[in-house]
């Protein structure tokens, strides 16, 4: 039996890239609100792949306040200079093992979604929690209810957005919204549970804080 020798030029195999060794690495910035600082880093091979990355972090890793851990943030890339990857605010939400925690028998629960409108232009949906000390009527819900309504949409019409959301994480607005409401019956807490960007202003009005990466942008167009 004869066996034949195959011989496979080494020049002639395909050279395999290591992909990762190509990415580069970008500090991600956050807003001036919020300092500017260092969210982290993160790697690409193309910068326009960064555009519309979500990160997540929490109040505690930007302040080092531990009784803050709660409190999640999520900010979005709008763009990259350099070795620099900025990001805008894009909403945040308290950890519900956290809201579980603070609600008791006996108590009522009171909750109101609200789109607002910055001074500013900007279009926010936030939720708003109270909750009360004791079980209270209907009428003292709804009561509590027109309170957070008329105060946050009167407070969002007063301020830019960069201090509505620093008011908000502060607990300033909560803790406003409580004092009113302790008018009308006693109240143990209240929370900004969650907030979202809705719309950016721009020349025309206000228009959609979607952030389309260049590189989806031309498949679309291509498409």
């Amino acid at each position: 039996m004869y066996y034949k020798r195959c011989f496979i030029s080494v020049a002639s195999r395909p050279v395999v890239k290591d992909k990762w060794k190509m990415k580069k690495w970008y500090d991600v910035v956050a807003p001036e609100s919020f300092g500017g600082i260092s969210l982290g880093t993160i790697p690409s091979d193309d910068p326009d792949k960064l555009i519309g990355r979500v990160l997540e972090t929490t109040m505690y890793d930007l302040t080092g306040d531990i009784t803050q851990v709660h409190v999640k943030l999520y900010f979005q890339i709008v763009k990259v200079e350099g070795d620099k990857a900025y990001t805008r605010f894009k909403g945040h939400e308290l950890a519900r093992d956290y809201m579980k925690s603070l609600v008791r028998r006996k108590s009522s629960k009171i909750q109101g979604i609200y789109n607002i409108q910055t001074k500013d232009g900007y279009v926010l949906r936030i939720t708003i929690v109270a909750l009360t000390s004791y079980r209270c009527k209907t009428s003292q819900k709804k009561a509590i209810s027109r309170i957070m309504r008329e105060y946050i949409y009167q407070k969002a019409s007063e301020l830019n957005f960069d201090d509505l959301v620093q008011e908000i994480l502060k607990g300033t607005i909560s803790n406003e919204i409580a004092e009113r409401a302790r008018k009308i019956y006693p109240i143990r807490r209240v929370e900004v549970y969650k907030t979202k960007l809705l719309m950016i202003p721009s020349p025309e009005g206000p228009k959609p804080a979607v952030v389309v990466s260049p590189i989806q942008l031309k498949k679309s167009i291509v498409k």
